[in-house]
């Protein structure tokens, strides 16, 4: 099979890896997680599984001289009954940090999912292969951003000279948790998701800890925040809070208080960035749950509908309205204490003015460029001199 190169293999280990928490030995391989094991054994739920073995951020990076790569992995592809087919997920290469190619991957294993049945049928499939041929000559640092949404097992590495870890970057580490939105949901490859193209454009290396529909405030999230080695750290809360309709007011701000408190625990004077919801007309001011239109699916144009009342915010159901103003409180109080903590309104990154333009094709997700747009923003306002992340900051 492999002809025109003499092709050495190199086990794929954690020192070859950055932007996951944790790596699993499998049948096939190795499979990144971003979060560890003890936080995964607390919550059985199939949603936070999926999300958290999707690798947004999460990169292999090494030195070389090759000029040809290749690397096996068995993609786990999710296909919704009565939806067109997803696209493949895609693998974004960079050379010395710059753009050097984008490749997917065919074949995996495939999850069906019957979003009206409440079912999932997983079907195995074949492991495929990626390849990058005609790299600069030379040693470099090559690396390849896995797909964000789509889990991903690493089989086999081959290069056509030896690879060594690429030594630390001394860039500053930026940790950030948040939903669906910073997991990267509809952006085009994984490093234009707006959290990875915030990072490129702060000069810093990220820790993705985006996770579609699971950004709940759940205490082993905080902890996997509070344990891991970061210089930067943010948290976008809110989103999934109501939309899925899950806690009241009287919970909600003792639970961020406590999020804050776990993540101060490890990190007590590190910039601590809370960043509420960015604008989502259907629940700015009207409670979850957001429902899936079914009668949606067959054209591909996916719509979320927000089915609460606005009445029944007097009885403490959140809005990303009330979610804003308490976590504007919240670290108002606090940071009387704590010079490091700040607010950012997500309405300044996508906000009133940006929705003719730039519209939420399924009234709850943004585009990919959306997320450009939200990238661009986040890092004018966070890292930028004076901002909760600038040099004057940190």
């Amino acid at each position: 099979m492999h002809t025109e190169h003499d092709w050495i293999t190199t086990p794929v280990t954690a020192d070859l890896l950055r932007g996951a928490l944790d790596v699993e030995r499998t049948e096939h391989g190795v499979l990144p997680h971003r979060l560890p094991a003890r936080a995964r054994a607390q919550c059985t739920d199939p949603q936070l599984a999926m999300a958290e073995s999707q690798p947004s951020g999460v990169r292999l990076v090494f030195r070389t001289r090759a000029t040809a790569v290749e690397l096996d992995t068995l993609p786990t592809k999710r296909v919704y009954t009565g939806a067109p087919a997803r696209p493949d997920g895609v693998y974004d290469l960079l050379v010395d940090g710059r753009p050097a190619g984008r490749a997917s991957v065919t074949g995996g294993n495939t999850v069906t999912i019957d979003l009206t049945a409440g079912t999932a049928e997983r079907t195995s499939g074949p492991v495929g292969t990626l390849r990058f041929t005609d790299l600069p000559d030379g040693v470099k640092d090559v690396e390849i951003w896995l797909p964000h949404n789509e889990t991903t097992e690493l089989v086999a590495l081959r290069t056509d000279a030896p690879v060594e870890p690429a030594p630390p970057s001394g860039r500053k580490v930026w940790l950030h948790h948040g939903s669906s939105i910073s997991h990267g949901s509809d952006a085009a490859s994984p490093t234009s998701t707006w959290p990875a193209l915030a990072a490129s454009l702060g000069d810093v290396e990220l820790i993705n800890l985006g996770l579609g529909g699971s950004a709940l405030l759940d205490p082993f999230t905080a902890r996997a925040l509070r344990d891991t080695p970061a210089d930067l750290i943010s948290v976008k809360i809110g989103i999934n809070l109501v939309n899925t309709d899950l806690m009241r007011l009287r919970a909600f701000g003792p639970a961020v208080h406590g999020f804050l408190d776990t993540i101060r625990e490890g990190h007590p004077t590190a910039p601590l960035l809370v960043v509420s919801p960015i604008l989502c007309p259907i629940h700015e001011d009207t409670p979850g749950p957001s429902v899936l239109d079914f009668g949606s699916l067959s054209s591909g144009q996916l719509q979320f509908h927000a089915m609460g009342d606005p009445a029944e915010r007097a009885s403490g159901k959140l809005t990303l309205g009330v979610v804003r103003d308490e976590l504007a409180r919240i670290v108002a109080q606090r940071s009387a204490e704590d010079p490091n903590l700040h607010y950012l309104d997500g309405r300044d990154l996508y906000g009133q003015s940006d929705v003719a333009e730039l519209p939420l094709p399924d009234q709850l997700h943004p585009d990919a460029a959306t997320h450009l747009h939200i990238g661009e923003r986040f890092a004018g306002l966070a890292f930028a001199a004076g901002g909760a992340f600038g040099s004057r900051s940190v």
